[in-house]
């Protein structure tokens, strides 16, 4: 019985850690792009260590919660973090 208790208590530990880091990942990338609205997902991808795919992933979900807006072009526009 105590076996089946640490094996729940540690999946229980793993999921709090993934949606941990999850949320730690969201609020730095809208942090960076608070501080500089002309950041780019490159940018953001080489201050973070994280590869530009995930980040483009972060900012379509970000869009999609209309919790970011692009203004202009992809090249001359910038952020605008509701």
């Amino acid at each position: 019985m105590v076996t089946v208790f640490s094996t729940v208590n540690k999946r229980e530990n793993v999921v709090e850690n993934v949606v941990e880091k999850k949320r730690l990942k969201e609020t730095s990338i809208i942090r960076l792009m608070r501080q500089n609205n002309n950041i780019t997902a490159s940018e953001i991808a080489i201050t973070l260590k994280l590869s530009e795919r995930t980040v483009q992933r972060y900012i379509r979900k970000f869009v999609d919660e209309n919790k970011v807006k692009r203004i202009g072009s992809d090249k001359g526009g910038y952020w605008e973090v509701q």
